[in-house]
């Protein structure tokens, strides 16, 4: 796999035309990401900037990579890839067993499998990095190294241009004192995921947050509180980090000695770092915070009925998104009408509409079965407005058998729309019966009843924000779809 003379000079055009807008750091820094990535025909990149006391590496950009892979702690320049800082090109085959990768179990889970990382240099010293991601095993070329060379240089001309440090001096503050209170410890030795907790308190928290499909990171960072000189007299290490909402999670019990002395430290971790976001919880506290987020019933653990979440209200919305950018690049310039299934489909059509870049409206269906085993369809609602000509996307939340959308598909046809696509949030192969063509899938779902999300058992589970699997023992019958 490799890319043309071609398609370098023009990343490397549009890189220069980024590096000299009038963007924010982050936001330039994000474009030549994309560029970087697109050019080598890589899933993701990352650049990144030494920190001034050159102990860690900060994300000034990145593109293709998850919340949860950004945020799963600050890179030890000991202990992630150290020879990229030495000015070495540095090739990752395997990053889930490299020794050099700092979070393999993180890049297993993400479906990370080979990195190249560049150094970003500056008069011979390394200030930063670009790293380049893939999820099947690649070699990369000696013109891909070329090309990303020259994409570390223009990067090198965009920190100076920026006065990146002089920007990371004022996140830590002015004074002497705060600007020591800012430096972050070496990462604990303990594992992002383990498998035993240090509480069972704790692990009765990780059990609720995987059933809410809520990623996230056990102790992954450490803050000093106190020093005895240049030495770190006092730490304190936040029991979670939950990457969707982007805060640290302290647990305690009631005991009010522990109380008293979480609180105080609490207080002089916010008076020394501002800007993070952190809770002390206990468990009438946690369930508060998650009714909050919509994750579930107020006084209850979990939701009664769903067996699991299969997929988190905030990984639906980082799909729709996707999907809709997608949608939006392939109908540029034109008009799309958006067409649903009353009532399955309201949540995602509503989604996917407001995430849309192109101007759209929409209509609406309405079905029923009939017929001894269900297998028959009748419209009982037909389309308000004409579609002759049109560009028309049906919008499905699932697809199973393939029967009902079949069935939809030839209906529309006859109608003469210019062009007809099928967008779904659900793809449920397994139970396929009837070969319809599928454009946009949101994610293929295993052959279980699933609901939330606009789906519904029997008139309910419809309000849930996200998409878990019913009981088996509750569900009776299915209809077709």
């Amino acid at each position: 796999m490799g890319s043309s003379r071609g398609t370098y000079y023009s990343a490397l055009k549009q890189i220069n035309r980024f590096a000299n807008s009038p963007l924010s750091l982050r936001r330039v820094c994000n474009s030549v990401a994309k560029s970087a990535a697109t050019a080598v025909q890589a899933n993701g990149c990352r650049i990144l900037c030494l920190n001034p006391r050159k102990e860690y590496l900060i994300t000034s950009g990145a593109y293709g990579l998850s919340d949860l892979y950004l945020k799963k702690g600050p890179l030890d320049v000991h202990r992630s890839l150290p020879d990229i800082l030495d000015g070495k090109v540095v090739f990752i085959a395997d990053a889930t067993k490299d020794r050099r990768v700092q979070y393999p179990q993180i890049a297993r889970e993400q479906g990370i499998s080979s990195i190249l990382g560049i150094p970003i240099l500056d008069r011979g010293d390394a200030i930063g990095e670009i790293r380049i991601y893939t999820r099947e095993p690649r070699q990369f070329s000696e013109a891909d190294k070329s090309f990303l060379l020259s994409v570390a240089d223009i990067c090198a001309v965009i920190f100076e241009g920026a006065e990146l440090h002089q920007l990371l001096e004022q996140d830590y503050k002015v004074s002497d004192k705060r600007r020591k209170s800012s430096r972050v410890s070496p990462l604990p030795t303990t594992t992002l995921r383990p498998t035993t907790f240090a509480h069972p308190s704790e692990e009765d928290f990780a059990k609720l947050l995987d059933f809410y499909c809520i990623e996230w990171l056990y102790e992954p960072r450490s803050f000093p509180l106190r020093w005895d000189g240049d030495k770190i007299a006092e730490m304190f290490t936040p029991d979670f980090y939950l990457p969707e909402l982007d805060l640290y999670v302290e647990l305690t019990t009631l005991k009010q000695n522990l109380l008293t002395e979480k609180n105080r430290k609490l207080r002089r971790l916010r008076e020394l770092y501002p800007e993070v976001n952190i809770r002390l919880l206990n468990k009438n506290d946690f369930l508060k915070l998650l009714a909050k987020y919509g994750y579930g019933p107020l006084g209850e653990a979990k939701v009664e009925g769903v067996d699991r979440v299969l997929y988190s209200h905030a990984k639906i919305q980082r799909r729709v998104r996707t999907l809709a950018r997608h949608i939006s690049r392939d109908y540029a310039g034109q008009q799309l009408v958006l067409i649903g299934i009353l009532k399955g489909v309201v949540c995602f059509m509503a989604d996917l509409m407001q995430n849309l870049s192109i101007p759209v409206t929409m209509d609406f269906m309405a079905i029923s079965y009939y017929g001894g085993d269900g297998q028959v369809v009748k419209i009982t609602r037909d389309l308000d407005s004409s579609i002759t000509g049109q560009h028309v996307l049906m919008v499905e939340d699932i697809v199973d058998t393939g029967m009902t959308l079949n069935y939809i598909l030839n209906h529309l046809s006859a109608h003469n729309p210019a062009s007809l696509r099928v967008c779904t949030l659900l793809d449920k192969r397994a139970r396929r019966l009837i070969n319809v063509p599928l454009n946009y899938i949101g994610f293929d779902v295993p052959d279980e009843f699933v609901v939330g999300y606009g789906l519904d058992y029997k008139g309910q589970y419809r309000n849930l924000p996200f998409v878990g699997i019913l009981h088996p023992e509750l569900i009776k019958d299915r209809k077709p779809g």
